[in-house]
């Protein structure tokens, strides 16, 4: 990584940008709010691992590091679950809505409801860049609070729509204010040190699977209450005739809460006292480097290849499991039943936020998060491997394939969402890799962009290669999974071209030295 100049006078301000300008410092060395990860050399991404340990509200961290911030963690990570709940909050009725706004027949409504749900993630991608450069100018914390407003107003539009056209727009405009999460990765790496990084991201990401959980419940207790609940509201005469609305006003309630405890209480991670002598600094500096030139700095278009790769396997996966387990067996599915399909995914929720939480920090630390990435490529292909397996278990039948069934059953439920590490450690890996920390923004976008990209096509097409499988019975109806495994062992050889960490590079030179 590039070091930054060495001026120990130069502080930055809000102004202070994200997404260029690598002349200009990012933290305040008086509290030294550094960023990612790396050496604590002071010319690496990471910040400094010294800092002031009674700082009030933080929790202590090994040798004497810089401690994280609890609460403005625990903001950050509220402000994170929001996104997903307004995402994933429409899913239960989202069909059931399109037939009744479109008058559509049954055979239509699937593509009307795949298009709507993927405007959301074809519209952020176009705007995150545009978020960033954003936040370069006016500061992190207005930038998140502008997304934050979005994404209170456009779950309530899109509740109250009315036609198929008001719920494209007011999906559209529920992708343009979602910006949050790259601001709030940003924030949260600017917070954080090469000690506390592991355990900072966990908590993003756990904060992140609260509101996958959280978004269906939401949408599926709340849709047409007038039908669902006549007791209560049987007879409102709002409630009929927005059977929709509910959800999303509770939707856009929690992110109102998030709002206003933002608002009230985040501090932004660049200091405003020396706003103008930093703008002063920016205009004599280097100019910032490209997008091109970016993704061409060393180790960058290997690790936004392998991010982008591990989302492909992510979303593939989560759109396909749902079907395979209710899908017959007989034609390579689980055969399980909607409550049977509740405890397996339960199980296998609570088990990746267990992995996230309690091993992947400790496993980052011991092994690094290229070590971390190794593990999760190596086990990824048998992760899927699991699923034929138990289906062929299944059409078995015989006493002895049923009490493999039984192991592996749980296995795979609890053991396979150690995979999940990877998102963490992927992300890890892209902050190493970044040139420098005025560009780590500009990286971020970059990942997210690519992200949504992938989330706006990959489950449709790959729902749609599952169904092909089972009605044409490819290979026993296992067509998707066959097509997945060679994917995921593709990811595995990739993670071994990941760049070393930084701090397996500073223990090699060292040796070196001595």
């Amino acid at each position: 990584m590039a070091p930054r100049p060495s001026s120990p006078d130069h502080e930055a301000s809000e102004r202070t940008p994200l997404l260029a300008t690598p002349g200009a410092l990012l933290a305040d060395p008086d509290t030294e709010a550094s960023t990612l990860v790396g050496s604590t050399a002071p010319g690496s991404v990471a910040g400094s691992d010294s800092g002031n340990p009674s700082s009030s509200g933080a929790t202590a961290v090994p040798s004497g590091g810089k401690p994280l911030p609890k609460l403005q963690l625990f903001l950050l990570c509220y402000a994170r679950m929001t996104e997903p709940v307004a995402f994933f909050c429409i899913f239960p009725f989202i069909a059931q809505m399109v037939a009744r706004n479109g008058h559509l027949p049954d055979t239509h409504v699937g593509y009307y409801s795949g298009l709507i749900e993927s405007l959301f993630s074809a519209t952020q991608m176009v705007v995150l860049v545009g978020w960033g450069k954003l936040a370069d100018r006016i500061g992190r914390k207005p930038v998140l609070l502008y997304s934050l407003a979005g994404t209170v107003v456009g779950p309530a539009l899109f509740g109250l729509s009315r036609t198929l056209l008001q719920m494209f727009v007011f999906r559209c405009l529920a992708g343009v204010f979602s910006g949050s999460s790259l601001i709030i990765r940003t924030m949260i790496a600017e917070h954080s040190t090469s000690e506390t990084q592991a355990l900072a991201f966990s908590w993003f990401a756990f904060a992140g699977n609260v509101g996958i959980f959280l978004g269906p419940i939401i949408g599926g207790v709340l849709a047409d209450p007038a039908e669902q609940y006549p007791s209560v509201f049987g007879g409102i005469k709002f409630f009929e005739d927005y059977p929709y609305a509910l959800p999303g006003f509770a939707t856009a309630a929690i992110s109102a809460t998030s709002f206003i405890a933002i608002a009230l209480f985040l501090t932004e991670t660049l200091d405003k006292r020396h706003s103008h002598e930093t703008e002063a600094q920016s205009a004599v500096s280097e100019p910032p480097l490209s997008t091109w030139e970016l993704i061409k700095a060393p180790g960058v278009g290997v690790v936004l290849w392998i991010y982008g790769h591990v989302m492909f396997l992510a979303f593939a996966f989560t759109a396909i499991i749902p079907v395979a387990l209710f899908t017959p067996i007989r034609y390579g599915g689980a055969g399980l039943s909607p409550s049977e399909i509740s405890i397996f995914m339960a199980l296998q929720g609570a088990s990746q936020a267990a992995w996230l939480l309690l091993a992947f920090p400790t496993l980052q630390h011991r092994y690094g998060t290229k070590g971390v990435m190794k593990a999760c490529g190596a086990v990824y292909p048998f992760f899927f491997v699991f699923y034929i397996v138990i289906n062929l278990l299944l059409r078995d039948g015989g006493r002895v394939a049923m009490i493999w069934f039984w192991f592996l059953g749980p296995v795979v439920a609890i053991i396979g969402p150690g995979v999940s590490m990877s998102f963490i450690a992927v992300q890890l890996a892209l902050n190493d890799v970044s040139p420098n920390t005025y560009v780590l923004g500009t990286l971020n976008a970059l990942a997210l962009t690519l992200s949504s990209g992938i989330r706006s096509i990959v489950p449709g097409a790959a729902t749609a290669i599952y169904a092909v499988g089972v009605r044409g019975h490819i290979l026993g109806g296992h067509l998707a999974w066959v097509i997945l495994i060679p994917l995921a062992a593709a990811f595995g050889i990739g993670c071994r071209y990941l760049p070393e960490d930084p701090q397996s590079r500073k223990d090699d030179d060292g040796e070196e030295d001595s």
